[in-house]
């Protein structure tokens, strides 16, 4: 897929509208993911993947493809994200219950956890530190390799592989935690069956 995102982005820029048109459909969905995790707001998700689109269609005469289109596409889309976050001023997030299942399940790949899997792992994703989700986030969500991961943070391959394996054991200690609480509370595991199938999809 890579591959030939990144020829339908080289096309576009040279004014193929079928190209570029295919190369948003095949990428919308990562970059829905991706915004949605790093920004914390599925309800302002779909702006800011159209704000990432426009900004590369914006820049796209400047792309020459020495990275794939993807990992380009996501460099703009944290920018993007960066950006929202500098100009919102601080007030209480109203959780919509539609909005995330818009966010998370309009944006679902094969493989990936359905909604009601999904918003558990969610949950549990916005209590790691930064770095840690977003490589989590990069690697096991939107499918980048650890190589690519690490390009795109700036960071070595190894600091990547760490950060996920620590993400890995932090979300199986919060869960196994979760389910304790809720065993001595009702005896009935918490979402234990549903969170499970969620980390199994999602780690690997």
């Amino acid at each position: 897929m890579d591959a030939r995102a990144t020829a339908w982005a080289l096309a576009a820029r040279g004014g193929d509208h079928d190209a570029a048109e295919r190369f948003v459909r095949v990428l919308y969905g990562d970059v829905l993911r991706f915004v949605a995790h790093l920004s914390g707001d599925p309800q302002a998700a779909h702006d800011l993947t159209q704000d990432t689109f426009a900004r590369a269609f914006g820049s796209l005469h400047r792309f020459e493809g020495r990275a794939t289109a993807r990992t380009w596409l996501l460099s703009i889309a944290r920018r993007a994200v960066a950006d929202s976050l500098r100009r919102a001023a601080v007030r209480p997030r109203i959780a919509d219950a539609a909005d995330w299942r818009t966010a998370v399940e309009g944006s679902r790949s094969a493989g990936l956890p359905a909604f009601d899997d999904g918003i558990v792992l969610l949950d549990l994703l916005e209590t790691l530190p930064d770095e840690r989700r977003e490589a989590f986030v990069l690697t096991q969500l939107v499918g980048l390799s650890y190589e690519e991961a690490a390009g795109f943070v700036g960071c070595p391959v190894g600091t990547v592989r760490s950060r996920v394996f620590r993400a890995r054991v932090a979300l199986g200690g919060l869960l196994r935690d979760a389910e304790a609480t809720s065993a001595l509370g009702s005896g009935v595991p918490w979402h234990a069956r549903t969170t499970r199938s969620a980390m199994a999809t999602a780690a690997g």
